[in-house]
């Protein structure tokens, strides 16, 4: 990693982990959490009165996003979710309310403060189908194919290796499996450069693809039906987008690469690393092996 994806990183780290430090010392206020401030496109506004109002005042509060991917999702009782750059936990929560008991939420951050303040949350839910995972979207910690549904709200922007997330993302979702994310993306005919003028990087601004990047970037993982549709406007020329996109059912040339420099092997994942893990979350990695005659690090 360049040193200077190594500063973004550090930059974004910081903003969010200060956001959630500033809700969790507002907590204590008598009179409740104040949301962290963000213009009139980003926020909790952007999600309906009612489900504010049923959740925990902090996850509301700390909301950063640029739309409400529950809501475009379409999720369904007893899906399995991952969120990605989950934050304080309010689209956790949410998806967790409508995939139920039989579903499975999970939550991925790389801030320890975010992830304090969303475990926090998720206990003053009562929520029981939610797990928060410390990683980078990058790298999720999750196995191949297990995820039914990938959301995200304005982070994906954030990242310093867009292709990386993209593969990632195709990785851990079931074929059939689906992405509903929001997102910020610029027109085509803005350069970096004019994006760089019209906001930082931690501002979701900098960092945004643009309509056909985005599209070029899902279509190289692997993704087809694929739906970038403009919200609103964010910055002149930049918009808050709904992104839906699908795995396919079945393997073509495009899932045998991206198997291959994901260096998956025997059923399992990150072959002969540490990091190894089986495909099939119902056996383990020495099972996984055997199954497949495989004797690397047996």
């Amino acid at each position: 990693m360049s040193e200077q994806s190594t500063d973004l990183r550090e930059a974004v780290r910081r903003r969010y982990a200060s956001a959630a430090v500033k809700v969790t010392e507002g907590g204590t206020a008598c009179c409740g959490t104040d949301p962290v401030e963000v213009d009139e496109n980003f926020g909790s506004a952007l999600y309906a009165a009612d489900e504010r109002d049923a959740l925990p005042a902090g996850a509301v509060a700390a909301s950063l996003g640029c739309g409400n991917p529950t809501a475009v999702a379409e999720l369904r009782e007893g899906e399995r979710v991952l969120d990605l750059g989950s934050g304080g936990g309010i689209d956790v929560l949410l998806s967790a309310r409508r995939v139920g008991p039989a579903g499975k939420v999970y939550g991925l951050d790389m801030t320890e403060e975010m992830l304090a303040l969303a475990l926090a949350n998720a206990a003053k839910a009562g929520a029981r189908n939610v797990e928060f995972l410390k990683g980078t979207i990058e790298a999720i910690p999750l196995p191949a194919n297990t995820i039914d549904v990938v959301i995200s709200n304005c982070v994906i922007n954030l990242s310093i290796d867009k292709p990386a997330v993209f593969a990632e993302t195709f990785r851990v979702l079931k074929p059939g499996g689906r992405i509903g994310v929001s997102d910020v993306v610029a027109d085509d005919t803005l350069t970096a450069e004019q994006r760089a003028e019209r906001g930082d990087h931690v501002g979701c601004i900098a960092g945004a693809l643009s309509l056909t990047e985005y599209r070029a970037g899902l279509e190289a993982a692997g993704f087809t039906d694929i739906e970038i549709t403009p919200t609103h406007p964010v910055a002149d020329g930049m918009h808050s987008a709904i992104v839906r996109a699908t795995k396919p059912t079945t393997a073509g040339p495009d899932t045998a690469t991206a198997s291959a420099t994901d260096h998956s092997c025997c059923g399992v994942t990150s072959c002969c690393t540490p990091a190894e893990q089986a495909t099939d979350p119902s056996v383990t990695v020495s099972e996984a092996k055997s199954a497949a005659g495989c004797a690397c690090q047996n």
